[in-house]
């Protein structure tokens, strides 16, 4: 009787190695990367060790044949854990790098320590970013949403907000003018709806909404779209313009205005997928 514990499948082989290099990562780092600068070193660390450990849950519960216990949708859970696991090993991919190894006086076993984390954490992120390649709907597919390009826009959308967070609150960047907390509402109440839309698909309630899915999906999108115009063109101006300015940390300044524009055309994209996509919930 032929073994069934690891069948052979591109899938299983790309999850093994992405598991095998956030541990590694991870691993590196805690033993010899000599860290201090803990608020960067805690972050990358929770990048790798965050997507380990969902990535050995899934490994697990698939190999086992569990997936009719699990309280979640199957068809959307896996790729939702690799999507978001793919720019978390990005971010730690760049970060890690910029603090701990670029203009640092490490040298021997700690610098070959930090360069091998980073080489680990690049291979990690590419083999992610091939799990959601090979999970993803293809046209004319039957899958969960999550699997559709509008499902994995959710993902970069509430992920890109989450970088804003971080960039508008050390320090406030948003209180000397009602434009700009307005755009901190948008950024706040978009990203909780986007969130709302991946929590409901993965945990199967799409259908406790008072109206359609697909109907609440073409709403909330244009909705966001507008929104985000607005902050689009409301942070740069009250934060660059001589008038309106106070100054404050440029390059953080830049890269929020950077991250909202992105976010704008990822809700454009993703209202235009979503106005002419057919998909079933799985």
């Amino acid at each position: 009787m032929p073994l069934t514990w690891f069948p052979t499948s591109q899938l299983l082989w790309v999850r093994v190695a992405a598991v095998l290099f956030t541990c590694t990562a991870f691993s590196v780092t805690a033993h010899g990367g000599g860290l201090h600068q803990a608020g960067m070193a805690d972050w990358c660390i929770f990048c790798w060790a965050f997507s380990f450990a969902c990535s050995v849950l899934v490994l697990l519960v698939e190999q086992c044949s569990l997936q009719p216990r699990i309280p979640v949708s199957w068809s959307n859970f896996p790729i939702t854990v690799a999507c978001y696991a793919s720019l978390l090993c990005l971010s730690a991919s760049i970060i890690f790098p910029l603090y701990f190894i670029k203009g640092q006086n490490s040298y021997g076993e700690q610098r070959d320590h930090r360069i091998a984390a980073t080489v680990f954490s690049c291979l990690a992120t590419v083999a992610y970013m091939v799990e959601v390649s090979l999970s993803k709907a293809r046209p004319g597919e039957v899958a969960g949403y999550m699997a559709t390009a509008p499902g994995l826009m959710k993902v970069c959308q509430t992920f890109v907000a989450c970088i804003i967070f971080i960039l508008v609150s050390n320090p406030v960047s948003y209180d000397h003018h009602a434009a700009l907390k307005w755009c901190m509402a948008v950024y706040c109440i978009c990203f909780i709806l986007s969130m709302a839309v991946v929590v409901l698909c993965v945990g199967e309630c799409t259908g406790c909404l008072p109206i359609p899915f697909s109907k609440f999906l073409s709403v909330y999108g244009l909705l966001a779209t507008v929104m985000y115009l607005t902050a689009t063109i409301l942070w740069p101006v009250f934060h660059f313009d001589r008038n309106y300015s106070r100054g404050g940390d440029k390059a953080k300044l830049i890269a929020v205005s950077v991250l909202t524009a992105l976010n704008f055309l990822l809700y454009i994209a993703d209202l235009a997928y979503s106005a002419r996509l057919v998909f079933v919930s799985g």
